[in-house]
């Protein structure tokens, strides 16, 4: 066991040494961005402007856009890691680069009303780099009406 730990380090210190003049390639903005949601020293804060939306009533079949704004109110960048709709009918958007501190964001939706009467409670789960706790819960709630035949 002992041979093997000690080669194990030979090899590390070799391929250390023999990299020479290459540059490391800049890390990619999803890299970056997993690294900061697993980094608790970057975690920031954010204030949720709105987390909760009544739109009323619409027509069957219509898509309606929802969003919820959010600042980033810490002192590191914001990093959206996931945004997880309830169920199929709304598909979510999530800010792709890092919130700066100070700045504001968007979590964009679009729910398809296609075969949904009735009232709908939609809830879209957030997931960020943030102190405390790391997942929010959003929500919009809307009135579909029934097609007329």
């Amino acid at each position: 066991m002992r041979n093997l730990i000690t080669g194990c380090l030979l090899v590390a210190m070799f391929a250390a040494c023999s990299g020479g003049d290459q540059k490391t390639p800049a890390l990619s903005s999803g890299t970056a961005n997993t690294l900061a949601m697993a980094d608790t020293t970057h975690f920031t804060t954010i204030e949720w402007l709105d987390s909760a939306k009544d739109y009323g009533k619409i027509p069957e079949g219509q898509k309606l856009d929802v969003s919820f704004r959010f600042r980033n109110t810490g002192s590191s960048p914001l990093v959206i890691g996931r945004v997880q709709p309830s169920c199929g009918c709304t598909i979510a958007e999530q800010p792709r680069e890092p919130i700066a501190p100070g700045a504001e964001g968007q979590i964009k939706a679009s729910f398809n009303s296609e075969g949904r009467t009735g009232v709908n409670h939609k809830t879209l789960l957030v997931t960020a780099n943030t102190k405390g706790s790391q997942s929010y819960s959003l929500q919009f709630v809307v009135e579909v009406q029934k097609k007329a035949s």
